[in-house]
């Protein structure tokens, strides 16, 4: 198994990207994938998920209304679009890969304990 996040960078404040995850190894239309990010000298913080079946997606409250996580399973790729990019918005981002097969939902999101593979993650710096 492997997720390869890509798409970080440098933008503005009130800038958009869109990062992609690469799944290898799994199938995603049996596994949830989420989002995750984790700033300097803060935890770990779940920011997106999709459910398996692909009908269900799941935003945390910080970046609801800003972000959008979506998904084409004839390219086993995850993309989290973000728009309105805020200084806070500052992190490395980590796609991730759920533990339960074809379970409904993503199981134990936002918890980073229900998740069982990570990509090494990419970098989205928000400047002022």
């Amino acid at each position: 198994v492997q997720l390869q996040a890509s798409g970080g960078g440098l933008v503005q404040s009130g800038g958009s990207l869109r990062l992609s995850c690469a799944a290898s190894g799994f199938n995603v239309n049996y596994y949830a994938v989420g989002w995750f990010r984790q700033a300097p000298g803060k935890e770990r913080e779940g920011i997106s998920c999709i459910s398996s079946n692909g009908r269900n997606t799941y935003v945390a409250e910080s970046v609801k209304g800003r972000f959008t996580i979506s998904r084409d399973s004839a390219k086993d790729t995850i993309y989290l679009q973000m728009d309105n990019l805020k200084l806070e918005d500052t992190a490395v981002y980590f796609c991730t890969k759920s533990r339960y097969y074809r379970v409904v939902g993503c199981p134990r999101w936002p918890g980073s304990d229900g998740m069982d593979y990570w990509g090494k993650g990419t970098l989205v710096t928000v400047s002022s």
